[in-house]
């Protein structure tokens, strides 16, 4: 459940620009995310408010993540499972363990409702696969 007392708005606010910093810097995932975002300040203001959401109850965002997620062409299983090992290793980094590990934890659910959703897209007549988490 999301606990305002779990984290505040700044902490988030660094979890996920050291988060996507990461990701932009990353052979596999930055490209794909680079050559998508044409505005960084605005997408991390975004996901930002996504998080603050998931961790602390904001209740600020209202979005459809799923529908752009399933638009994307050549997704694979290797992808979701390198955002969340770089997730992994930046929630690690965090001062406010907690928050990192709830984060986790909602990052791997996300991952897998993502992956259900592309593949579903995809093959709407397949059962999906449930991503692998090592």
């Amino acid at each position: 459940m999301p606990d305002p007392a779990l984290c505040t708005d700044d902490e988030v606010r660094t979890l996920v620009h050291a988060f996507y910093a990461k990701v932009r810097k990353d052979d596999l995932l930055g490209p794909i995310f680079n050559s998508r975002v044409h505005d960084w300040d605005e997408h991390l203001a975004t996901l930002t408010t996504f998080w603050s959401s998931i961790l602390r109850g904001s209740g600020a965002y209202s979005g459809t993540p799923m529908q752009k997620h399933a638009a994307l062409p050549h997704l694979d299983e290797d992808l979701f499972r390198r955002w969340l090992a770089l997730f992994l290793e930046t929630t690690g980094e965090q001062p406010n363990q907690a928050m990192g590990q709830r984060a986790y934890t909602m990052a791997q659910r996300i991952a897998q409702s993502l992956w259900y959703g592309w593949q579903m897209n995809r093959k709407p007549d397949a059962l999906p696969a449930d991503l692998r988490l090592d």
